[in-house]
């Protein structure tokens, strides 16, 4: 009797996911067991053409991380859910364009020319930049189109099920291979992780009255391991994030980065974070608000690190 089979595949990432999955050990053989594998670049010399070559929805679940940032990722992505049964979005990037959805921020002409020509270390007299054809001797070479915005895998193609995290825990992976072995799958659509938010999972004690005159960085502080973060001056993600990790951050005694996305029922994690932010700035005028607001330094990348192309924002606006 043949196996189903299990596709895993990384587009704009940093390979983080992949190397989470290997850190399940024994739960990878337990993949192995119940599942044939047809696609796992990091693991697997597979070409693209092998999976062009396969029948539709002949794979039974593929595992896809990272955001969609180029044409390529964008053709693999529309291959996978042409092939596979169950798509699922695994990671930050794919979930809500993670690091690489920054990229927003800015537009691909920016990029190209702080990546070629700015840089200190950069040798560009002739301020060459990719090219998606270009002839050589042997015959037209190809590169794939560099997209102006980064995309969430949805954003793209159907999306069955969410696995968040950057990269998702290894108690997490753990529970989505049970899941994928057994048959015993949640509804389709859902984000497998907990349904409140980071600070529910949190043992720091929040300060009955919550008044903050100053923010700082955490690198300029040495937080109490006892008290929430905030109550500190130091923004922690916490309340608009999705648990699941088991605080995790938190307690190595960092704040939360707000890598398992907005929490249910929020439109935009980003928002939430700023109302929560908002909440306790001890403040009796505009200016001296406006003082400790800008002491939060790199705003857009602290509030929307991992989820500018799934915002409300999405990127930066074109004239």
């Amino acid at each position: 009797m043949s196996k189903p089979k299990l596709a895993l595949y990384w587009a704009a990432t940093c390979g983080g996911c992949d190397v989470a999955v290997l850190d399940t050990q024994t739960k990878v053989l337990d993949l192995a067991d119940a599942f044939d594998i047809v696609l796992w670049p990091i693991a697997i010399d597979f070409k693209y053409s092998d999976i062009e070559r396969l029948p539709e929805k002949s794979i039974d679940v593929c595992l896809f991380n990272g955001a969609v940032r180029n044409a390529e990722q964008e053709h693999l992505a529309n291959v996978l859910r042409k092939r596979s049964g169950l798509l699922v979005a695994f990671g930050s990037c794919a979930c809500g364009g993670g690091i690489p959805g920054l990229a927003n921020a800015t537009d691909r002409q920016a990029i190209f020319a702080r990546a070629y020509r700015e840089t200190p270390s950069t040798v560009n007299p002739d301020g060459v930049e990719p090219a998606t054809e270009i002839e050589m001797p042997e015959g037209v070479l190809t590169i794939p189109e560099f997209y102006d915005s980064v995309r969430c895998l949805d954003q793209v193609v159907n999306v069955d099920y969410y696995v968040p995290g950057c990269p998702p825990t290894v108690e997490l992976i753990g529970k989505v291979v049970d899941a994928l072995v057994s048959g015993e799958l949640p509804p389709l659509g859902s984000v497998v992780a907990a349904d409140k938010t980071v600070c529910d999972e949190c043992p720091r004690e929040p300060k009955e009255n919550r008044k903050v005159k100053a923010f700082r960085p955490l690198c300029e502080a040495t937080p109490n391991a006892e008290e929430c973060f905030l109550d500190q001056g130091i923004v922690c993600c916490g309340p608009a994030t999705r648990a699941g990790c088991g605080a995790t951050c938190p307690l190595a005694n960092a704040p939360c980065r707000g890598c398992f996305g907005p929490p249910p029922a929020t439109v935009d994690q980003g928002l939430k974070l700023l109302s929560a932010v908002s909440s306790v700035i001890d403040a009796k005028n505009e200016d001296e608000i406006e003082g400790i607001v800008d002491q939060i330094q790199d705003p857009l990348g602290l509030f929307y690190r991992f989820g500018l192309p799934r915002s409300l924002l999405h990127r930066k606006r074109k004239n």
